[in-house]
């Protein structure tokens, strides 16, 4: 069984399903952190793009939810170098190519299949599970977006102004919703949930 939560960059889907599988002692899968563990393997690499999708199904990419989302790369803890702010400027764009989202469909869809499990994600519920049994759309103003994406960088340790914060999530929306493979929409049978009034609490 698997539960989905699609939207766009801050809006609350990651801390929720996460919060959801410490309450539920359910697995938790991030899938825009597989996502930006290829694109941190492909700047890396500094390969041309035809020889980095030749030497894609080669790596080991492996995950696991234990207290948080940890990523791994050929044996390597990647969980916080995927974080970094030049991952967060190029895995719209890496994350839209075909092969890449082929590779991270079919490595997800293996995952999942003998546990229970929460995913979030923009496209999880249209395109990568749309037999979820149960899928939740959540949106937020762009300021909260904003807001909340501005602090969590800080939290982290990444200094970055408010406005660079505002500027890249437009950048990402529009890259999220425009791109020819699978774009960053609600499913028809989701259920939608505006974050923008809410507190992490509530």
């Amino acid at each position: 069984m698997i539960v989905v939560i699609d939207g766009p960059a801050g809006s609350g889907k990651s801390s929720t399903a996460r919060a959801v599988a410490h309450e539920l002692n359910i697995q938790y899968l991030d899938s825009g952190a597989l996502y930006r563990a290829v694109t941190y393997l492909f700047l890396e690499s500094e390969q041309s793009l035809p020889k980095f999708f030749e030497s894609l199904y080669s790596v080991q990419l492996t995950f696991k939810f234990d207290n948080e989302f940890q990523v791994t790369l050929n044996g390597e803890r990647i969980t916080e170098a995927i974080r970094d702010p030049m991952v967060s400027e190029h895995v719209s764009r890496i994350a839209a190519m075909t092969k890449v989202r082929e590779y991270i469909n079919a490595l997800m869809k293996k995952t999942v299949q003998n546990d229970l499990y929460i995913a979030d994600g923009r496209d999880l519920g249209t395109a990568v599970f749309p037999k979820a049994e149960c899928k939740f759309f959540m949106i937020a103003d762009l300021e909260i977006r904003a807001k909340r994406r501005h602090q969590e960088l800080n939290t982290n340790g990444i200094k970055v102004s408010y406005s660079e914060v505002i500027a890249e999530i437009k950048r990402r929306d529009k890259i999220d919703s425009t791109r020819d493979n699978d774009p960053l929409k609600q499913a028809d049978d989701a259920i939608l949930i505006d974050s923008s009034a809410f507190n992490f609490d509530e």
